[in-house]
């Protein structure tokens, strides 16, 4: 795998950009206090996917105070602004997801989150336990430094705040995906896109990326086993399908350890819920499976695609069951992936806006982003921002999407930055 941290550690490919850094560093200062007072607001108010419809007047707000034209209702509750410098050039576009999540939060803050939702008839708490509030705040603070830079720029900045991140509730569409669909890369036509997580194990002041394949694709699945029932004494006269799910859990680890090339990407196959049977003394006829499937790359994705239904099928006509297999099931993600490129490309640009001695080659991770949606039709790099204070061993950092999620304040300064320093040195180099 060619790695690109060495030849952007020497800066060959960087081309000094025409805006002083020293400007733009001392804006991001002058914002900082701002940001994080707009973090707090955003942390103590708190919305599911599809329901960020506060969330949406706040950005709607500050983007409208700039003197953009702000287009509301995307995708639900999606907010989009266009900052166009009057001159010839690239349109770059900047995604921050704004959407909480249904966790009940356990910090003790000033600012802490005791706001309530309803997810699917169920009245839940709300916290923002993965950093969107974090991501949006960023967000907003680079769309006020580049409006104040508008006569230095050339081409366009598309400023993208996507709901349902998350994913949407059950039985509706939302994020991403149907960002895309309504035409947000479109009028203007987006030539790139970034984005960034914030990280609760990262040190503040940290910047990782990876080029290709960085955050998996998810493709969940279901598989329904169909056999005879009986009594639990007499398993002769049944078609078992207890006993052949459980020949089909052990058989699909099988695909990652003996079928799929391992030195190149991870995969996971995981199963995650089980029901059938409601005796211990009758064989039920019918089992449920469901399950995730987790790839890094494109061959790997396409081979689960085909393996699983044939591992299925093979146990099931060996046990004498018959199997229905739904793949995917309900939703799925593309790879997050970064385009080599561009990777390649926007390297000198992270260690501008951190110092070569905070950018960090990472490895990929199993996890997903509906950022993939954007990155299919368009180049684009996605890259997680550090926001574990100095003194938390890394060990002992919250993990994300937990009651004691927690990410710094002086976390958001680096990604104010690197938001803003993206598109000038693109703008610069195209």
């Amino acid at each position: 795998m060619k790695q690109f941290i060495p030849a952007a550690l020497l800066l060959l490919t960087f081309t000094p950009s025409i805006f002083a850094a020293s400007n733009v560093e001392q804006m991001v200062n002058d914002i900082e206090p701002q940001v994080i007072k707009w973090r707090h607001h955003l942390h103590q108010n708190p919305e599911l996917s599809n329901r960020e419809f506060e969330t949406a007047k706040y950005i709607t707000k500050h983007l409208k105070s700039l003197g953009l034209e702000v287009q509301t209702g995307v995708a639900i509750t999606g907010v989009v602004a266009v900052l166009d410098s009057g001159k010839p050039g690239p349109v770059v576009a900047l995604r921050a997801d704004i959407d909480g999540l249904p966790v009940l939060e356990q910090n003790d803050l000033p600012w802490k989150s005791t706001k309530r939702g309803e997810l699917e008839g169920n009245d839940v708490p709300v916290m923002h336990a993965c950093g969107h509030d974090t991501h949006v705040a960023m967000l907003m603070g680079a769309a006020e430094i580049l409006v104040n830079m508008k006569s230095e720029l050339r081409g366009k900045v598309k400023f993208i705040f996507q709901p349902a991140e998350e994913g949407a509730p059950r039985g509706e569409k939302g994020g991403a995906q149907m960002m895309v669909e309504e035409g947000v890369l479109k009028n203007p036509d987006v030539d790139v896109i970034f984005g960034l997580h914030i990280s609760a194990d990262t040190d503040v002041g940290k910047i990782r990326y990876k080029e290709g394949g960085s955050m998996a694709a998810v493709d969940p699945f279901k598989i329904v086993i169909k056999g005879k029932q009986a009594h639990g004494a007499y398993p002769w006269l049944s078609v078992d399908p207890i006993t052949t799910a459980a020949q089909i859990i052990m058989s699909l680890q099988t695909i990652v350890s003996r079928e799929i090339k391992l030195i190149d990407e991870a995969a996971v196959v995981t199963i995650g819920s089980i029901h059938g049977g409601n005796r211990s003394n009758i064989i039920p006829s019918e089992v449920e499976l469901v399950g995730t499937i987790r790839t890094l790359n494109k061959a790997a994705r396409e081979h689960m695609y085909e393996a699983l239904p044939r591992k299925v099928k093979g146990i099931a006509d060996s046990m004498r069951a018959e199997v229905e297999v739904t793949l995917p099931l309900d939703y799925y993600y593309p790879i997050t992936y970064n385009d080599p490129a561009l990777t390649e490309k926007m390297v000198p640009t992270l260690i501008k806006s951190a110092g070569r001695e905070n950018v960090i080659y990472s490895k990929p991770v199993t996890g997903a982003e509906d950022f993939s949606f954007f990155q299919e039709k368009v180049p684009g790099l996605y890259m997680w921002v550090g926001g574990k204070p100095l003194d938390v061993p890394e060990d002992q950092a919250p993990v994300h999407h937990t009651p004691e999620f927690y990410v710094d304040d002086s976390g958001m300064k680096t990604g104010v930055k690197l938001l803003t320093d993206l598109t000038l040195d693109y703008m610069n180099q195209h």
